[in-house]
Formats: structure tokens, C-alpha cells, sequence
């Protein structure tokens, strides 16, 4: 038997926190053999958001280990959340925590491209270290 965990995204950009409508969030969390296992592919409406997603997660008695890898005693799910929007640099975020029983807000600011450049050609990537608990 499984927990989930709820998953939220914000696409903005500017430190004025606009929100981006229309932007691509994708949601991906690692599978067997190495792959990633697709688990959502949304565009943000006008509030730059996009619909929760609920994520499978570790159950709490089976949280043996803070540092623990997923499927190996560790409190939460891991996943990829990256946004792109034409006009702006895609930002990929790894390792987002997702809790059993708990909301994740993941909030993602796009910074504008220089005119001519295309989202694919520049991007930011974030990890997120493990908490400790």
C-alpha cells in the first residue's frame, strides 16, 4: 500500500512574482532501468499554476532513513519538475521532496531570453539537496 503526497507548480517571472499563463510544466519521476516515468504534462492558466498532481510516496512506517534513497527507507518520492515558456530560459528543478500527507509548492521563476534565443538553447537547472529531518 501506497501514500501520496500532493504536488503544486507556480510559473512566474520577475521578482514582481508575474505569473506566466500558458507555460509547459512537465512532471517526471525516475522508473525502472534508468528511465524517467512521465507523470504530467500541463500548461499554467492565468495564475502562472498548474492542477495538483497527486505522487505516490513512502508510507511513514517505512521511513527507516533521512538520507535514504527512494525505495530504500527514505521519508519522501523524488521528482523533476521543469517549466518553458517561448521568450524565456526553461528552469529544470531535480529532486523536488514530495511528503505522504503533505502539499509540495514548487515555485519556478523563468528569466526572459535575449531576443533571437531560444528556451532550449539556454536553461537553468536547480538541485535540491536532500532536508535534514
Amino acid at each position: 500500500m501506497q501514500a501520496t503526497g500532493t504536488l503544486s507548480v507556480r510559473v512566474y517571472t520577475s521578482q514582481a512574482q508575474i505569473p506566466l499563463e500558458g507555460a509547459t510544466v512537465v512532471v517526471t519521476m525516475p522508473g525502472e532501468g534508468g528511465k524517467q516515468k512521465l507523470l504530467s504534462i500541463q500548461c499554467t492558466n492565468s495564475s502562472g499554476q498548474i492542477k495538483s498532481i497527486q505522487i505516490d510516496t513512502p508510507l511513514p512506517a517505512q521511513s527507516t532513513s533521512p538520507g535514504g534513497l527512494p525505495g530504500d527507507g527514505a521519508p519522501c518520492a523524488l521528482c523533476s519538475v521543469w517549466a518553458e515558456q517561448p521568450g524565456y530560459a526553461m528552469l529544470q528543478v531535480e529532486n523536488v521532496q514530495i511528503f505522504p500527507g503533505v502539499e509540495t509548492m514548487q515555485n519556478m521563476e523563468l528569466i526572459p531570453l535575449p531576443q533571437g534565443l531560444c528556451s532550449l538553447q539556454q536553461r537553468d537547472e536547480r538541485d535540491i539537496p536532500a532536508q535534514n529531518l
